[in-house]
């Protein structure tokens, strides 16, 4: 099967609009290279059957794509609304109840039962991703807040609530989110996504959960809230890969920040060699019509140029009228960058105090290698994956072809940057490998004769440690 590689990747989000193995299909043969399971909605029948699904097609037709866990998270929310809607207008006082009743025209609810304890006078409470605005006026720090309605309109049942001035004391691992991760991890999910990450200890807590199951699922940190700005370089540290997860994080802190904070951390990811996602609104506009609009595309397109390594799709194709279309379109628009902007070949000074400098030194090194001769490929030999992210980091023009005895890293690869995986267990002399390795590409035609490729490895070869050689080579 041809499918489409570009070295952006794409991940969609699954719903009742593509969650068939026939539409599953079918995206993936438009270029979607991983699918989220957005753990807010649905039960754990439903994902599982999706998983099975894509797990089907990565062996029916040879592909690695991979499944993101995507936890809810303490989201907070009002609940039920009486009569399916009730109006709020400028300038009224209202209660907010931490109660889970019914919200009506001068009661709103919440199942959040410490908002009343967490929130100050002054502090914003925001509805419908910031459509409404409150204001506190007074809390008993118990169970009800008193506020004034700064900006009125519907209150709908189970839209979200954001708290920009207040410290949220939920933990980030509410407790459907850890029987949702001992679920994913049952079935061996390749990425979760933790929602709300504000601290260090947030990662550290699920990477613990994850060591103790035996588990190597990696954590993607979700940026949405404005501790986490502030703890960024120890999140990034600790974290796999980052999302930008554009929607909370602009009602948060303003959309207007979101630009420059996405810039900023796509930069300090590819600095740190950690995958980084773009998420939320990228094709809105296509939930409900085929083609984007032109801000829309100027948005892929920006995403691509700042470095980021995968695209994310919400709606747009978990609930949209035009998934297959959506794929299409980003991937075209993907194409057209990749094929004419700077967007290659990035330098950075290493650390020379690091435990892995000598190694890093040589990837970095075959990466200029690459560039200098222009060479078709790198190809890279891994157990853990550390010799992918890190070649990735690089942003090498040449194709990143890794080879691997580790069947569920060939999935995990997929959402990094230009990388794609192939099982290998062989592993005899030096010598032997590269020419088999070389031969298993010619023969995919991902590499034609006399095109030059370099490869990294670790002598000897049989050991699998870190990589410590660099060869070129003409096929």
């Amino acid at each position: 099967m041809n499918i489409p590689f570009n070295k952006t990747k794409i991940l969609a989000t699954i719903g009742p609009a593509s969650n068939t193995p026939e539409r599953l299909f079918a995206l993936v043969q438009e270029g979607v290279d991983a699918f989220r399971l957005n753990f807010s909605h649905g039960a754990h029948e439903e994902h599982l059957e999706v998983m099975n699904h894509v797990r089907n097609i990565n062996r029916e037709h040879n592909t690695n794509i991979c499944l993101v866990l995507d936890l809810q998270g303490p989201k907070i929310r009002i609940g039920d609304v009486e009569n399916g809607g009730v109006e709020i207008k400028q300038g009224q006082r209202i209660k907010l109840r931490c109660d889970g009743s019914i919200s009506t025209s001068d009661k709103l609810a919440t199942s959040y039962t410490e908002l009343a304890k967490d929130a100050r006078v002054g502090d914003a409470i925001l509805i419908d991703d910031g459509k409404l605005e409150l204001k506190v006026l007074s809390t008993d720090h118990v169970s009800e807040v008193e506020a004034e309605v700064i900006y009125g309109g519907v209150v709908k049942p189970r839209k979200g609530i954001n708290l920009p001035d207040t410290k949220v004391s939920a933990p980030s691992l509410t407790e459907k989110d850890l029987s949702d991760l001992h679920f994913g991890l049952d079935h061996d999910i390749e990425w979760v996504a933790l929602s709300f990450v504000r601290r260090l200890e947030d990662i550290i807590e699920i990477k613990r959960i994850i060591k103790e199951r035996g588990k190597d699922t990696r954590v993607i940190a979700k940026i949405e809230k404005p501790e986490a700005i502030t703890n960024i370089d120890d999140i990034i540290e600790a974290s796999d890969a980052l999302m930008v997860a554009r929607g909370d994080l602009g009602v948060e802190v303003g959309m207007e920040q979101v630009p420059m904070i996405q810039k900023m951390l796509v930069e300090k990811c590819n600095k740190a060699a950690k995958p980084v996602i773009i998420a939320t609104q990228m094709m809105e506009s296509m939930i409900v019509n085929p083609r984007p609009t032109r801000a829309e595309t100027n948005d892929v397109a920006n995403a691509v140029i700042d470095g980021a390594d995968t695209l994310m799709l919400s709606a747009e194709t978990a609930v949209g009228a035009y998934p297959v279309e959506t794929i299409r379109a980003m991937k075209l628009t993907i194409q057209t960058v990749e094929n004419h902007a700077d967007v290659f070949n990035k330098s950075y000074i290493l650390n020379p105090h690091s435990e892995t400098f000598y190694n890093d030194s040589l990837v970095a090194n075959a990466c200029h290698l690459a560039r200098d001769t222009n060479a078709s490929a790198i190809i890279g030999m891994t157990k853990s994956g550390y010799t992918a992210f890190h070649i990735a980091k690089h942003r090498p023009k040449s194709n990143i072809f890794i080879f691997t005895e580790n069947h569920k890293l060939l999935n995990t690869l997929n959402l990094v940057w230009g990388t794609r995986g192939f099982y290998y267990n062989k592993f005899e002399s030096t010598d032997a490998t590269i020419s088999d390795i070389k031969q298993i590409l010619l023969d995919g035609g991902y590499l034609e004769k006399g095109e030059v490729f370099i490869n990294t490895a670790s002598m000897p070869i049989n050991e699998q440690k870190r990589t410590n050689m660099i060869k070129l080579s003409i096929a």
